[in-house]
C-alpha cells in the first residue's frame, strides 16, 4: 500500500513540475522576443537537420553489401599450356588478397593519403575541417576544393557512392564511413581500396597500375616506385605524363619524406629513393598477348553469347564477371600459321602494287591523327605502321601516326588523297607506302582426337579488320569435297580398285536448263576406264561425278550432312563442291576422316571458370561418376566414356585417307611429299578460278586453308589449290616440324591390307610394293571379301570372248586338202584316182557374248 502511494505521489510532482516549467516558459516567450525568436530558431534548426538527415539517408547504399562486393574484373584467356595469351577488359583491373600487398606499398599510401587510418573511426576531424575551410576560399572560383577524404571515405566514394562533386556527396560518404567501418575490419578496408583505386593508364588498383607504368607485379616494386604509385590518386591522369615528371617527383619525394617521419621507413632508404627517376614505361599491354586475334574474337563471340557482355547480364559477364577461360590455342601453331597464310597472300600479290586504302576517314571530324587513334586500326607486321595521309601536293605526300608524329611519304601513286589510311614502312628519313595484298583468305589447324582448334587465321591481320574468313568465309570447296563422294561409294560396294570410267557424263536437267554434260578441270573430256584410286588422286571430275551417280547423289547429300560440311540438293554439281562451306567445317570433316570416322566437335574453349575459380563450363562434359571414390570398390578402374560421334564407318574413312595419302605421293599435291611426312590431304580449285583449297594433316593434327577474293572474281588461269593453297600448308608445316610426329596412319578392325597393281586394280601374288611413290605395285585397303582376285571378271570374260573368236575363225576356213602331184606318171594308163574321206562340219557352240559398256 506505502509503494503505491509512493508512486502516485512520484507521477503526481512530475506532472506539476511540467506544468510549471511549461507555464514558466510561455511567461517567458511572451514578455522576451528575442527568448521567443531564439526557441523558434532553435527549433527550425533541429527540424532542418533531421530533415537533412532524412534526405542524406533515404535511398543511401546499404554498407552491408561491401561484405559481397565484386568489383567488375575483366575476363582472362589462357592457351593451351596454361599460360596468359589475352583478355577481354575495357579497363586494367587484378584484384589481389591483403596479404598480397607489400607492407611498404600500404605505408606509402597511408602516409600519402591517411595517416591516422588505424585509429579513426571513418572520419578525420581534421582532415574534414581543412576539406571545409578550403571548400570556403575556393567557393564560386571554379577550382575543386581538396577532398579531406579517409581511406574508408574513398571506398565509399569507389564502391557504392561516384564521383560526384558536391556537398552531398560528402555528406554521405562520412555516413557511410561509419557504417562501413561497423560491418568491415581495416583489413578488408583495406583490400577493397587497394583493389578498385583508379590510377590513371585505364588501371584500377595498384596490381594493374604497377604493370601499367612499371610492366611489373606489385611485389616486385621498389620503395621509389611505390612512393609513385600513392601519389596517383590525387591526380590519376597528370602525374603519368611525360610533361609532368618534375611534378611527379617533387610528389613522390614529398610520399618518402611522410613515410620516413611517420617511421615507416628510414633516413637512408627514404635518400636512396628521392635520388631515382621516376622510370615510367611507355604504355604496355598489361598481359602478355599472343597474336592470335581471330581466334580471340571467336571465344568473345562464344562467351558473349554465354555470358552476356556487361555486369546488368549477369554476374560471369564478359567484361565484369572476372572469368578465367581456357583455350585450345596453341601459339607455336598459330604464329605458324598467320606467317604461311600471310605469306601465301603476299606470292599471289607478287608485284600487283597498291591496292587502295585499308580505310577512309572524315578529315571534317577534326585531327586526322587523332581519328586514326580511336579507330584501332593497326598492324603487326615486321616494321610496317598504320598512318593516315595528312597532306598531298602534287606528287609528294605526308603520312601521320596515332602519335601526332608526321613524316614524308614516298611512292604514292596519283590515286592517295588525303584522309586515307594506309600502311608504310620506314624508309630514310620518312616512310614508303606499302600494300595490304587484297587477295585474303582463312586458315584453320585443328586436333584430329578432340576436336580443340589449335590454330586459326581469318586475313592479313586482325587489327585491319575482324571478319574471320575461317569461321565465316562461306567458300565453294571445289574438289576438296571430293573424299566424301568416294566414301560414299565405299559405302556403296564400291572398293579403291572398282573400275570407274574416266569418260563424259551428261543428264537432262529439265525444259529450263536442259542438257548439262561434265568435264575435267580445263575442259578436257577423259577417256578410258581407271581404278577408283587414280580418279581421287588426280581430281577427275568425270569419275566423280559416276561414283556419284552410281552411290546415288542423296546418298552422297547424306554424307556431305552427317560430316558437317553442309546441306545441299542432289545435283551432281555438288559432288564438284558447288555448294557453300567454311574452312572450319571442311577442317573438321577431315578429322574426322583421320580418327577413324570418329567426329568432334570443333572447340576453342577447353573450359570457363568464374572469378572464385569454380569451373562453370566445360567443353568435354562426360560424366564419370565412379572417379571419385573415396576409396576403390574392387571394380575396373573408371574410365570416361568415348566421345565425339561417329559419322563415317571407320573403314570407309581408313580407305578413304589411304588413297588420300597417295595424292601427296602422286597426285595433285605432290610438293608435300618433301615434307617427308605420312600426310593426307586433298587440294581443290572452284571453277574460274576463284577459290583454291588444300585440306590435310596427319594422324594427329589436319589443318585446311583457301585463298580468294572477298567479292569472288577470276584468280588467274594458273592459279590451282596445288600451286597456290598447298604451299601454304606447306610453310605451315615446316615452322613446325617438331611438332609433327611421323607416325604412320593406322588402319581399324575389319581392313585387310592386299598388293594390288596401282593401275588396273588387279590384285599382285608375284611382286611387293616399293619405296618408290610411282612403283606399280601398292598396298590397298579394301573391306572383308571385296579384295580383287588374281583376275577380274571383266578380265575373265574378255578371254572366254578370245576364245570364241578363235574358234569361229577356224570354223569359217574349214579342213586342210592334200593336193594331188603334177608329175607325169610312167605308163600311159593313168592310176585310179583316190575319193578323200568325208570330213565331219566342225561344231561351233553358240553362246552369249555380253558387251561391256562404261556405266553411266
Amino acid at each position: 500500500m506505502a509503494n503505491q502511494l509512493t508512486g502516485e505521489s512520484i507521477r503526481y510532482r512530475i506532472r506539476r513540475d511540467a506544468s510549471g516549467a511549461w507555464s514558466w516558459m510561455r511567461r517567458i516567450m511572451r514578455e522576451h522576443r528575442l527568448v521567443r525568436w531564439a526557441i523558434y530558431a532553435a527549433l527550425a534548426g533541429f527540424a532542418a537537420l533531421f530533415l537533412l538527415w532524412a534526405y542524406l539517408v533515404y535511398n543511401l547504399p546499404d554498407a552491408s553489401t561491401l561484405e559481397d562486393y565484386e568489383p567488375p574484373l575483366p575476363t582472362m584467356v589462357r592457351g593451351i599450356d596454361g599460360e596468359i595469351v589475352g583478355s577481354f577488359a575495357r579497363d586494367r583491373r587484378v584484384q589481389l588478397q591483403y596479404a598480397d600487398f607489400p607492407r611498404p606499398l600500404i605505408n606509402a599510401y597511408l602516409a600519402a593519403e591517411d595517416r591516422t587510418f588505424f585509429s579513426h573511426g571513418g572520419v578525420d576531424l581534421t582532415g574534414t575541417l581543412n576539406a571545409v575551410f578550403d571548400f570556403a576560399t575556393k567557393f564560386g572560383s571554379g577550382e575543386r576544393a581538396v577532398g579531406g577524404s579517409t581511406i574508408t571515405q574513398q571506398v565509399a566514394k569507389n564502391s557504392l557512392l561516384g564521383d560526384e562533386y558536391s556537398v552531398t556527396r560528402k555528406l554521405k560518404e562520412m555516413l557511410l564511413a561509419g557504417d562501413i567501418e561497423d560491418v568491415l575490419t581495416k583489413q578488408e578496408i583495406l583490400e577493397l581500396y587497394l583493389n578498385d583505386i583508379p590510377l590513371g593508364r585505364r588501371s584500377f588498383g595498384v596490381q594493374a597500375a604497377a604493370r601499367a607504368y612499371f610492366n611489373k607485379d606489385v611485389g616486385d616494386l621498389d620503395l621509389h616506385q611505390f612512393a609513385f604509385l600513392a601519389i596517383l590518386p590525387k591526380a590519376p591522369e597528370r602525374y603519368g605524363r611525360a610533361g609532368n615528371e618534375e611534378r611527379a617527383i617533387e610528389r613522390r619525394n614529398w610520399v618518402l619524406g611522410q613515410m620516413a617521419e611517420n617511421g615507416w621507413a628510414s633516413e637512408a632508404d627514404v635518400t636512396r629513393a628521392k635520388a631515382q627517376p621516376l622510370g615510367l614505361e611507355k604504355q604496355v599491354s598489361a598481359y602478355r598477348s599472343a597474336d592470335a586475334g581471330y581466334f580471340m574474337e571467336e571465344v568473345r563471340r562464344q562467351l558473349l553469347d554465354r555470358y552476356g557482355e556487361n555486369a546488368e547480364d549477369g554476374a560471369n559477364s564478359v567484361y565484369g564477371g572476372g572469368l578465367w577461360v581456357r583455350t585450345s590455342l596453341d601459339t607455336e601453331l598459330q604464329d605458324a600459321a598467320r606467317d604461311a597464310l600471310r605469306a601465301g597472300m603476299l606470292r599471289y600479290h607478287g608485284n600487283r602494287g597498291w591496292t587502295g586504302p585499308v580505310a577512309k576517314l572524315n578529315p571534317d571530324n577534326g585531327s586526322l591523327t587523332q581519328q586514326l587513334a580511336s579507330s584501332n586500326l593497326d598492324i603487326n607486321y615486321k616494321d610496317w605502321r598504320i598512318g593516315v595521309v595528312t597532306a598531298r601536293d602534287g606528287n609528294s605526300a605526308t603520312i601521320g601516326f596515332t602519335d601526332g608524329e608526321t613524316y614524308p611519304l614516298s611512292g604514292a601513286p596519283g590515286s592517295l588523297k588525303v584522309a586515307d589510311v594506309v600502311v608504310a614502312e620506314e624508309s630514310g628519313d620518312g616512310y614508303r607506302l606499302r600494300a595490304i595484298p587484297e587477295v585474303s583468305g582463312g586458315f584453320a589447324a585443328q586436333d584430329v582426337h578432340t576436336g580443340r582448334v589449335l590454330a586459326m587465321q581469318g586475313g592479313f591481320d586482325s587489327r585491319l579488320g575482324s571478319f574471320n574468313r575461317a569461321t565465316q568465309a562461306e567458300r565453294q570447296p571445289g574438289s576438296t569435297i571430293k573424299p566424301f563422294v568416294y566414301a560414299t561409294g565405299l559405302d556403296n560396294g564400291m572398293t579403291p580398285a572398282t573400275q570407274v570410267p574416266d569418260q563424259t557424263y551428261c543428264y537432262y536437267q529439265g525444259s529450263k536448263l536442259g542438257r548439262k554434260c561434265f568435264t575435267n578441270f580445263g575442259g578436257s573430256r577423259g577417256g578410258g576406264i581407271y581404278p577408283m584410286r587414280f580418279g581421287l588422286e588426280q581430281s577427275r571430275n568425270l569419275m566423280t561425278v559416276h561414283i556419284a551417280m552410281e552411290a546415288g547423289m542423296p546418298n552422297v547429300i547424306k554424307t556431305f550432312e552427317k560430316v558437317g560440311i553442309g546441306s545441299y540438293e542432289p545435283y551432281p554439281a555438288f559432288a564438284l563442291g558447288a555448294g557453300d562451306t567454311t574452312v572450319i567445317k571442311m577442317v573438321n570433316a577431315y578429322a574426322a576422316l583421320a580418327n577413324h570416322g570418329l567426329q568432334h566437335e570443333p572447340s576453342v574453349i577447353d573450359y570457363v571458370q568464374n572469378r572464385q575459380g569454380e569451373v562453370i563450363w566445360r567443353a568435354d562434359d562426360r560424366k564419370c561418376e565412379a572417379c571419385n571414390m573415396p576409396k576403390w570398390d574392387g571394380a575396373p578402374m573408371p574410365r570416361l566414356p568415348e566421345s565425339g560421334k561417329q559419322v563415317i564407318d571407320a573403314r570407309t574413312a581408313y580407305q578413304t585417307v589411304h588413297m588420300l595419302e597417295g595424292v601427296v605421293q602422286r597426285g595433285t599435291a605432290t610438293r608435300l611429299r618433301s615434307l617427308e611426312l605420312p600426310l593426307f590431304g586433298k587440294t581443290g580449285t572452284t571453277t574460274g578460278p576463284t577459290n583454291a583449297w588444300f585440306v590435310g594433316g596427319s594422324p594427329d593434327i589436319v589443318a585446311g586453308t583457301y585463298l580468294g577474293f572477298d567479292q569472288p572474281r577470276d584468280m588467274g588461269n594458273y592459279v590451282q589449290g596445288g600451286n597456290t593453297a598447298a604451299p601454304i600448308f606447306q610453310q605451315f608445316v615446316k615452322d613446325t616440324k617438331d611438332r609433327w610426329s611421323g607416325s604412320p596412319f593406322t588402319a581399324p578392325k575389319g581392313v585387310r591390307m592386299v598388293r594390288v597393281d596401282r593401275r588396273s586394280g588387279k590384285r599382285v601374288f608375284d611382286a611387293w610394293p616399293g619405296t618408290d611413290p610411282k612403283a606399280a605395285v601398292i598396298w590397298e585397303a579394301f573391306k572383308p571379301d571385296t579384295e580383287p582376285p588374281r583376275a577380274t571378271k571383266q578380265d575373265e570374260l574378255q578371254a572366254k570372248r578370245e576364245e570364241l573368236l578363235a574358234l569361229i575363225r577356224k570354223g569359217q576356213r574349214g579342213p586342210r586338202v592334200s593336193r594331188p602331184s603334177t608329175s607325169r606318171p610312167s605308163s600311159s594308163k593313168p592310176p585310179p584316182q583316190s575319193q578323200p574321206t568325208p570330213q565331219p562340219e566342225p561344231t561351233i557352240p553358240v553362246v552369249s557374248i555380253p558387251v561391256i559398256q562404261p556405266t553411266t
